[in-house]
């Protein structure tokens, strides 16, 4: 779930204004830990490699259950997928409820599984599946706000915010849930304790955090430290905010950012706006926070139809490859962008994705394998841009670690561009990842790109 688009684009309006176009050429960030930056705790070594793959189990498959969808992980394990994001997976309320189905984000219980989706041992079972084919896997949380008819609202009626009459409260158009109060105490402590219960009940490996901003920091700071002494987790918050990776989250999501890839898709700035965007990243969050790129999520799918109308066909390919390539990226896809499903999925009906040709596969498994292999795309690999072409349309930059060095080279327009090869560390003979042959590249060497193309060379 995500704030509503006035709210957004009302702040990334004021935030991007603020921004001067500074062009990075020439400029290297080597992404150290700095002792003024730094997030209170280290992320597993195993998330500077990762990506996230978002299930949303009703729309799956023809069943909408945790058996069905178990089918595909063998598929999304041969595709490169590492960590698998469920969306909310608990049950769902039926006073107020919107549509048939209901929002997965109007939670009826914490501590139970949706019947929609099979019982709690089906969950388990995917969950020991999925770990024993190397995944990890999480769920969506929703600590911000209960389903209307959640038994806390008779029980524990002060865990709410209430109105002049006693009744609680919903934020924005949620009419279908009713907005916790984390002044109370013993709210802070039952969240805990019903995310811990899922830790040590079915084992996943963290969660995903709906609304993580809305829900205060000061929260966060105490209850993530608990969760992280009962196993090694990750935590993904859905939140544009720097001081949650300091409160314990490894990811955050990047909404300034992706504002601006849909600004630079339909042609309302170009892709120097990236500069000065990702230096401004640089000096506001930790330099070991990582950020969840993309171009699609359910939120993005079906409120906002941006994964096919704002980048669609062609489009779409090289705002994919930056998503994977940028610094401290965990990147993100979401279901059915490897078919494509090219579509708005309905969220409060049965809407079956229908995944038949995988068309797009191919092109995110290259991605994803090449970030499992290569050191140069680790979220804290080196990153300089660089000089190819047209500063306007040309996105260029190499990725370094060690002796491992990835070059990313994306057209960001509509017509063809000329390619320059004038910096020396492109020389010699590199691999066309998705060509998948060897191309010797010399001073002053040139060929054109496409329009909205993109290559990937890769020296060893």
């Amino acid at each position: 779930m995500a704030l509503p688009l006035k709210f957004f684009y009302f702040w990334c309006m004021v935030l991007m204004t603020s921004c001067k176009e500074k062009s990075l050429q020439q400029k290297t960030t080597s992404l150290p830990d700095k002792p003024d930056s730094v997030t209170t705790f280290k992320p597993a070594p195993w998330v500077a490699t990762s990506n996230v793959y978002e299930v949303n189990i009703r729309q799956y498959t023809p069943e909408g259950t945790f058996k069905a969808f178990t089918e595909h992980l063998p598929r999304l394990k041969a595709m490169g997928v590492k960590i698998l994001w469920l969306m909310p997976v608990t049950p769902i309320s039926k006073i107020d409820r919107k549509g048939t189905l209901g929002s997965y984000y109007a939670v009826q219980d914490y501590r139970s599984i949706n019947p929609e989706f099979g019982t709690m041992e089906d969950f388990k079972s995917l969950v020991t599946k999925a770990h024993e084919l190397g995944f990890k896997i999480i769920t969506d949380w929703v600590p911000n706000h209960t389903g209307a008819d959640h038994r806390w609202l008779q029980t524990n009626p002060n865990f709410y915010h209430l109105d002049s009459a006693g009744k609680a409260k919903y934020a924005f158009d949620w009419s279908d849930t009713r907005e916790l109060n984390y002044e109370n105490m013993a709210l802070r402590d039952s969240m805990t304790a019903v995310m811990k219960y899922w830790l040590t009940e079915s084992d996943i490996d963290g969660f995903r955090v709906d609304v993580a901003g809305e829900v205060p920091v000061n929260f966060w700071e105490e209850c993530i430290p608990k969760l992280r002494a009962v196993k090694e987790i990750f935590m993904l918050a859905e939140a544009d905010k720097s001081e949650l990776h300091k409160a314990g989250f490894d990811v955050s999501y990047p909404w300034e950012f992706f504002q601006l890839i849909k600004k630079i898709a339909a042609g309302e700035r170009n892709v120097l706006s990236l500069d000065s965007l990702l230096q401004k990243q640089d000096a506001v969050f930790p330099s070991n926070a990582y950020r969840l790129y993309f171009t699609s999520n359910h939120d993005e799918n079906s409120w906002n139809k941006s994964d096919f109308k704002t980048f669609p066909g062609r489009k779409h390919t090289p705002f994919a490859v930056l998503t994977q390539t940028l610094p401290r990226s965990v990147p993100l896809i979401y279901s059915g962008q490897e078919e494509p499903v090219l579509r708005a999925i309905s969220f409060f009906e049965k809407d079956n994705m229908n995944f038949r040709n995988y068309s797009r596969g191919k092109f995110y498994s290259t991605l994803l394998k090449l970030r499992n292999s290569n050191p140069s795309l680790a979220a804290d690999a080196s990153f300089r841009k660089i000089k190819a072409g047209n500063d306007a349309a040309i996105y260029a930059f190499i990725r370094q670690k060690d002796a491992d060095k990835i070059v990313v080279i994306l057209n960001f327009s509509g017509k063809e561009q000329r390619i320059t090869i004038t910096d020396n560390e492109l020389l010699g003979e590199p691999l066309n990842v998705f060509m998948g042959t060897k191309e010797k590249l010399t001073l002053n060497h040139h060929f054109n790109i496409e329009s909205w193309g993109f290559v990937v060379y890769e020296y060893k």
